[in-house]
Order: C-alpha cells, then structure tokens, then sequence
C-alpha cells in the first residue's frame, strides 16, 4: 500500500511528515518547489490547486492538511491516532480538528491580512472574533495535557502545529497554556524526526 507525501519543507507539509512519523509506515517524500512545478499538469493531476501538501495511498488522493492527517489516523488505526468510531471521544477528535482549519485559520489569517470586521457584522463572521477562539482553545487545553485529556491524537498534530507557527511568527500573542502544550507536543520522538527530516531538505 504505498504512501507518496507531495510537499515543500515551508510549507503546511510539515504538520502532515509528522503525521506520517507518527504511524510509522513507509512513504516516499517527493519535494515540488514553489513556481512552475508546481503549477505542471503533472502536479496539477495530484491537486488542481497546485498547492502543498498532497497525498497519494495507492489509488487515493488526499489534500488538505487536515483532510490528509486525519486520514492517516483512520487509515493505519494501529498507530493510534483517533478514537474509535461511535465512542465518545469521537465527537471532541472531530470538533477540534474542524476548528482549526475553520475558525482558528480563518480568524488568524483575517488579521494578519489587516481585515476588520465591524461590530454590527460579528454575528455573521463564524469564528466571531480571534479572542474569542484563542479563549475557546486554551479552555479545551487547559485540562491537559491533549485535546483529548490524556490521550494524543491526530488532533493535537494539527492544532499544535497551529499554534506553534502562528506564536513562532507572531500571528497571535503567547500564552502560558499553548506554550505549554506545544512544548510537550514538540518533544515526542515522531515530531522531533519530523523537523529534522525538512529541515534538512534542500530545494
């Protein structure tokens, strides 16, 4: 069943060679630069987006980051990266995993867009305000140490991988409960193969 991860080591890709580390299958990493190649009728047949990151299971295309690693979760469930389907963790896993790619990414990209929402039209924004999904955030981590309480999750690749590059580049302001928490998420050995693999890669 072989795994072909598309990406670009500066780009969202990153969170998904974790994802990868983490259920411990093999792939093959193919690097698309940014510019024509990207943009080729090759790549383009992968993801007509001409965007990374992808993902090819056999027969299957996968894109979007959150699409992608939440997929490797149910695909390799012998790496343990998501609830059963039906429990009651299932529900949280879902929750957490939507919202990033929703009202977090859409909230964080506003501002650093320089878009102001006016106060009459709030109620028509989904994530409302970026207060107010940092605050709904570190609530959900304020028990700890995952998203899940003690269990680790596909989720916590992707929100904590969020978090980590929007604090790293400023997007939002630190806080104790998500430098914590990216702290913790940082030192597992699947993450720490993750960065030094593209880090290491050259374009």
């Amino acid at each position: 069943m072989a795994l072909i991860f598309y990406t670009n080591p500066t780009s969202r890709g990153r969170m998904v060679r974790w994802a990868l580390e983490e259920i411990g299958q093999p792939y093959e990493t193919k690097i698309i630069p940014y510019g024509p190649e990207m943009k080729s009728p090759d790549y383009l047949a992968i993801n007509p987006m001409g965007k990374v990151p992808a993902l090819t299971h056999d027969h299957t295309v996968i894109t979007e980051t959150a699409a992608i690693i939440a997929y490797l979760a149910d695909a390799f469930p012998e790496a343990d990266l998501a609830p059963t389907p039906g429990t009651r963790e299932r529900g949280p896993y879902y929750r957490w995993l939507f919202f990033a790619a929703g009202p977090f990414e859409a909230a964080v990209m506003d501002k650093a867009l320089g878009l102001h929402i006016p106060p009459a039209r709030k109620a028509s924004i989904g994530y409302g305000s970026l207060e107010e999904v940092l605050d709904t955030l570190e609530a959900a981590l304020t028990p700890g140490p995952y998203l899940l309480g003690d269990s680790f999750s596909a989720a916590d690749i992707y929100v904590g991988s969020q978090l980590g590059h929007c604090m790293r580049f400023g997007a939002i302001p630190p806080r104790p409960a998500f430098e914590t928490y990216v702290h913790h998420l940082q030192a597992r050995p699947a993450a720490l193969r993750a960065t030094a693999l593209d880090d290491a890669t050259t374009i």
